[in-house]
C-alpha cells in the first residue's frame, strides 16, 4: 500500500487528535511539585502509550505512524509526503531565524514557546544540528537559548549561533572553532568605515534620535533600534529618521576612505541604496530627502566601497548598516562546516530580508526548503509561496517543525 493509502487509513481510523492533545500534555506539562499534578500526568502518559500502541499494532511500520499521528495534523503529515516525494530526502539541520519567526511581539510576548522548544529538543535528540541564525548579538541570542533548551544542548556541539546576521558564528564544544569573527577578514578600508560610522552614530546624531534610539551592542554591525514599542508608530517615524541619518554617516564615511567631497558623497549613498530597495527608496520621498543626483557621475571608488556595504530598513523596527560580504548566507555556511554537516537539506524558517538569502542559497544549491510566517516582508511570502507554500501562522512556528517532524519520519521509511 502506498504511503499516501497509509495515511488516509492513519487520519481515517484514528482519533489523532486526541492522541496529538495527550501528547502535547505530557511534553510540555510544567515541572510542578504537586503529587496529584504528578498523578494526572502519568495518567495522560499511560492513556497515550495505549493509544500509540493501538495505532503501532495496525501498521507495519507501526512506530513511525505513532509517531506522525502524535506530531501533526492530517494537513501537516500530508504536506510531509509531499515535500518527500518532491526531494526524496529528509531535513538534516534546521536553519531559523528568532525575532517574528519562531517567536512574535504581538503572539508569543516575545517568548519562544515552550511547545517550539520541546520541539527543538527533539530534533536534537534526534541528531539533526540547529542553526539559530540571526541579526541579535551573541550574548543576547546564547542567554536565551540557555534559558529555552538548556545549557546541555546549547554545548551539546550541534548547535551554533549565527549572530549579527552573519558576522560571527559561535559553536559551543569545536576547541578553535568555536567563535568564527568573519568579519576579521574584511578589508582594512571596509572595516574603516564601519569604525568611522559606529564612533559617531550616536554623539554626532540630532536630538531626536540620540534620545529615540539605542546603539545595539553589536560587535560589528551598527544598528540603530528604537527606545518605543516595536511598531509602533513612534518607532516607525524615529527609524525613518534614523535610516536617511545613516545613510548620510555611510556617505561622509566613504567620503573620508576615498577622499572624495563628503557632501556629494552623501547624497550618493542616498540615491544608492535608495536604487537598491524601493523601501529605502520609499522612506526618502516621504522624508523630503530623495536627492536628484546622477549615479553615473559617481567615483569609481565610492562605488567599489558601497558595492561592499549595505544599507538595511526595518519598518519601525531597525536601521542598520552591514557588510555585503557577510550575511546569513556566509554565516550558514561557515557554521555547517564547523558542525560536519556535508550535504545539508535544511528546513530555513525566516521573515526578513536577510533570511531570504539563505532561503534562496538553499534553492539554487538543492539545500533545503524555506518556510516563513504569514506576516513576513512581501519579498520573503512571494519566495515561499512560489516554492513549497509553507506559510504558518503568527507566533505558530511549532506549526512548521511538526510537519518536518513528520517528513523525517516518513523518509526513514525507505
Amino acid at each position: 500500500m502506498e504511503r499516501y493509502d497509509l495515511l488516509y487509513q492513519l487520519y481515517d481510523d484514528f482519533d489523532t487528535a486526541t492522541l496529538r492533545d495527550y501528547q502535547e500534555f505530557v511534553d510540555v506539562f510544567p515541572p510542578v511539585d504537586s503529587r496529584v499534578a504528578l498523578e494526572h500526568w502519568q495518567d495522560a502518559s499511560d492513556e497515550l502509550e495505549d493509544r500509540k500502541a493501538e495505532v503501532r499494532e495496525a501498521f507495519a511500520a507501526g512506530e513511525t505512524f505513532a509517531e506522525v499521528a502524535a506530531r501533526a495534523t492530517r494537513d501537516q503529515a500530508f504536506t510531509a509526503l509531499d515535500l518527500y516525494s518532491k526531494y526524496g530526502r529528509a531535513v538534516n539541520v534546521l536553519v531559523l531565524d528568532v525575532d517574528e519567526t519562531l517567536r512574535s511581539a504581538g503572539n508569543t510576548d516575545n517568548e519562544i514557546p515552550r511547545e517550539t522548544l520541546h520541539l527543538l529538543t527533539e530534533f536534537h535528540e534526534d541528531g539533526v544540528p540547529i542553526v539559530i541564525c540571526t541579526g541579535q548579538t551573541l550574548e543576547n541570542v546564547k542567554g536565551f537559548m540557555i534559558q529555552g533548551l538548556g545549557s546541555e544542548v546549547v554545548h551539546s556541539g550541534d548547535l551554533s549561533i549565527v549572530y549579527e546576521a552573519g558576522n560571527g558564528v559561535f559553536t559551543p564544544g569545536h576547541g578553535a572553532d568555536t567563535k568564527q569573527l568573519l568579519y576579521e577578514d574584511l578589508d582594512e578600508s571596509v572595516r574603516d568605515v564601519f569604525d568611522d560610522v559606529r564612533a559617531r552614530v550616536l554623539t554626532d546624531a540630532p536630538e531626536s534620535i540620540r534620545h529615540g534610539c539605542h546603539l545595539q551592542g553589536n560587535e560589528f554591525n551598527v544598528t540603530l533600534k528604537p527606545n518605543f514599542e516595536t511598531g509602533s508608530k513612534r518607532s516607525r517615524e524615529i527609524i525613518d529618521e534614523a535610516l536617511v541619518y545613516q545613510l548620510d554617516l555611510v556617505g561622509e564615511a566613504v567620503a573620508r576612505a576615498t577622499d572624495t567631497d563628503p557632501e556629494s558623497t552623501a547624497n550618493w549613498s542616498r540615491r544608492y541604496y535608495a536604487k537598491a530597495d524601493p523601501e529605502i527608496r520609499g522612506v526618502l520621498e516621504r522624508e523630503g530627502g530623495f536627492p536628484d543626483v546622477d549615479l553615473d557621475a559617481m567615483p569609481d571608488a565610492v562605488r567599489d566601497t558601497f558595492e561592499r556595504i549595505d544599507v538595511a530598513y526595518y519598518e519601525a523596527d531597525a536601521a542598520e548598516v552591514t557588510s555585503l560580504e557577510l550575511d546569513k548566507v556566509a554565516g550558514v555556511e561557515a557554521a555547517l562546516d564547523v558542525l560536519g554537516v556535508e550535504d545539508p537539506f535544511a528546513l530555513v524558517m525566516g521573515d526578513s530580508k536577510s533570511d531570504l538569502r539563505v532561503m534562496r542559497w538553499a534553492a539554487e544549491t538543492d539545500s533545503g526548503i524555506g518556510a516563513a510566517p504569514e506576516h513576513s516582508s512581501s519579498d520573503v511570502l512571494d519566495f515561499v509561496l512560489s516554492t513549497d507554500e509553507l506559510v504558518f501562522d503568527r507566533g505558530k512556528s511549532a506549526e512548521m517543525l511538526r510537519t518536518v517532524y513528520a517528513l523525517n519520519r516518513l523518509a526513514g521509511l525507505s
